[in-house]
Formats: structure tokens, C-alpha cells, sequence
């Protein structure tokens, strides 16, 4: 949630800049926008969207900054929705989409940028699909170790055959990057934006997940009451410490060798029998025993602690199942990854 704009000493210089530029009656703001290049729109429509609420006396006080006149200095929310809005009323659409996905999709000023703050294991499922040259040039364009560990998960021959291209890539003419960089943002980013959108009822179980078990227990008890179907949506959608069970035997093991044995400790104080039993089953003797002794030593653990390692656990479980590297079924006749 975005915090409220609260002392206008604190404001930065974009801020202020957005804030103003929010202020001013419609028919100036197409002559200011039409003055600013893309990259000083974009600039300050991210500003914007996470200006959130924004006071009046704050507003009054850039007032008499700029010794501007300007009209209803009362307080504004300054969010996606407003923001595009009012784009929409000052530029081409099509402008605006393109500016207002680029805020929504991965941070980086320039389109490499993006692509290093994409999953690696997404962009290998792109790439792979590309010629060869095209996926040497994109490669030498990001991050070593970024692109280190796409290569890794392309095909072998595939990536033999890039990792010869990129032997005897030479210097690319700026024409063709630039088409590069227009293909990527319409066929790829855009993509990726539309679809990794995510639901409310994913968001709020999301939420749940994070919170500890009374605040949880608090709020889907109000929401049964208030609206029962979501409710039950967002339950079935919920991974919890207790649905690990749901991993099988080489899926636990690798979960073992993944967590810090310290949490998981303290996180096996507050778990059912069943999922205990679930971790010990799949450790070596010696390595359960000391994992026993170490629980014992621990004494009382807060719950808000117990709370705190098996979000740590679960996530971490999510984190193996994005990479394919552990499988959590459904509880139906097929695995699937669910996350």
C-alpha cells in the first residue's frame, strides 16, 4: 500500500514534479506533457503511482513554490488508476499503454535493464523459441551472471549453438538493437505483463499466508461472515507449513538440504505430529536425533517465531517449485505445480 505524503520538506524533486504536474487544470497538462520526452513521462508517472495520499497543506505549500495558480489544492491520490487516467485524457492511448506497462512490468530504466530483473527459468522459456543469433545478442546484452544461468537452462545443443554466436558476435548496429528492443516490449514484455498480473484472491491468500495465525484466524473468520465463496477461494489457494505433506519423499529431502536447519527447528516446534514425522522419516538417524536435541534445548518458543520459520520454509518450498526442482501435488490423481 502506497505510504501518504505527510512533510513537504521530505518531498523529493520528482515528487514535487508530479505533484504539481497532478494539480495543474487539464488544459495545461497536454502542453507540459508534449514538452517531455517518454523517458520524463515515465519517470513521473511511476512517481506518481506511489505517491498515495497527498495532504492539502502539503499541496498549498508547492503552491507558493512556484508561485503558480493553480486550482482545488485539496488532498490526492496519487495511484495506477489516476495516473493513467489522467494520461489518457493528455496523450495517444497507444503512448499510454506502452508507458504504463513498462511501470507494471520489471524495474529497469532501459529494456535490458527489465530483462535482468526477469526470472531466469521465464526468459530460458522465451529465449528458446528465438534464433540462435537473436538469443546470443540479448545474452550479451545483460548481466553475466544473469545470463549465465538462462544458459543454463536452454536446451544443450541450443545453447552450444548461441555460445558460438556469441564467439563471433561483432559490434550490432544501433538500427537493429533499436528493433530488437521494439520486438522484445511488444512481443515479450507486454506478454509477461498481461499475464503475470495476479488475481485479488491469490493476492489477499498471499497476504494470509504472511500473517501470523491470530491476525489470519481473525480476518478469514470476518471475510466467511462477509462473503463465504471468497473465503473458500482464497483458503484453496493458501500453502500453509502443514501442506508440505503434500510434497513426496525426494521432494522433502531437497527441501532439507535447502533450508537453514536452525528454522526449521523452531519451525517443527509449533508442527502437527504428521508433519513432523514427515521431515524425520526423510533425515538420516543421527541427523534427527540432533535435530530432536536441538528442539529440546530450544524450551518455550513464541509462536510469533514459529510463525516467522515456517513462512520462511513454505516460501522457500514455492522458491524450489518455480525452478521445477520439487513438485507439490494437487492431491488429485496427477502432480502439478502450483506454484
Amino acid at each position: 500500500m502506497t505510504k501518504a505524503v505527510e512533510n513537504y520538506y521530505n518531498l523529493t524533486g520528482p515528487q514535487k514534479a508530479a505533484i504539481l504536474l497532478m494539480s495543474l487544470p487539464e488544459e495545461y497538462i497536454s502542453k507540459m506533457l508534449s514538452l517531455l520526452e517518454d523517458e520524463e513521462i515515465r519517470e513521473l508517472s511511476i512517481v506518481m503511482t506511489s505517491l498515495g495520499s497527498v495532504p492539502s497543506a502539503v499541496v498549498e505549500k508547492l503552491f507558493l513554490e512556484f508561485a503558480s495558480s493553480i486550482s482545488n489544492p485539496g488532498t490526492m491520490i496519487g495511484n495506477f488508476e489516476n495516473t493513467e487516467r489522467l494520461l489518457l485524457k493528455n496523450l495517444p492511448k497507444d503512448r499510454v499503454d506502452t508507458i504504463m506497462e513498462e511501470i507494471r512490468g520489471p524495474a529497469g530504466r532501459t529494456m535490458w535493464d527489465k530483462l535482468g530483473n526477469i526470472n531466469e527459468q521465464v526468459l530460458a522459456n522465451y529465449l528458446k523459441n528465438e534464433y540462435p543469433q537473436t538469443v546470443a545478442v540479448i545474452l550479451s546484452k545483460i548481466k553475466p551472471d544473469h545470463s549465465a544461468r538462462v544458459l543454463t537452462l536452454l536446451p544443450e545443443s541450443f545453447a552450444m549453438d548461441v555460445i558460438m554466436r556469441l564467439l563471433r558476435l561483432e559490434a550490432i548496429q544501433k538500427d537493429i538493437l533499436d528493433g530488437l528492443e521494439q520486438t522484445l516490449r511488444t512481443e515479450f514484455m507486454n506478454n509477461l505483463t498481461r499475464t503475470t498480473r495476479q488475481d485479488s484472491h491469490e493476492l489477499i491468500a498471499e497476504m494470509f499466508n504472511n500473517m501470523d495465525r491470530n491476525a489470519e484466524g481473525r480476518f478469514m473468520a470476518a471475510l466467511e461472515e462477509r462473503n463465504h465463496e471468497s473465503a473458500e477461494r482464497i483458503k484453496a489457494l493458501m500453502f500453509t507449513f502443514e501442506d508440505l505433506t503434500r510434497l513426496d519423499a525426494m521432494g522433502v529431502q531437497v527441501l532439507l538440504r535447502n533450508v537453514d536447519k536452525e528454522k526449521l527447528a523452531i519451525a517443527l516446534k509449533g508442527a502437527s505430529d504428521g508433519i513432523k514425522d514427515l521431515f524425520f522419516k526423510n533425515m538420516s538417524e543421527r541427523a534427527g536425533k540432533m535435530m530432536k536435541e536441538d528442539m529440546d534445548a530450544m524450551g518455550p518458543v513464541r509462536l510469533r517465531d514459529v510463525d516467522d520459520a515456517q513462512a520462511a520454509i513454505v516460501q522457500t518450498a514455492k522458491d524450489l517449485a518455480n525452478n521445477g526442482e520439487i513438485t507439490i501435488s494437487e492431491g488429485g490423481s496427477q502432480d502439478e505445480l502450483v506454484y
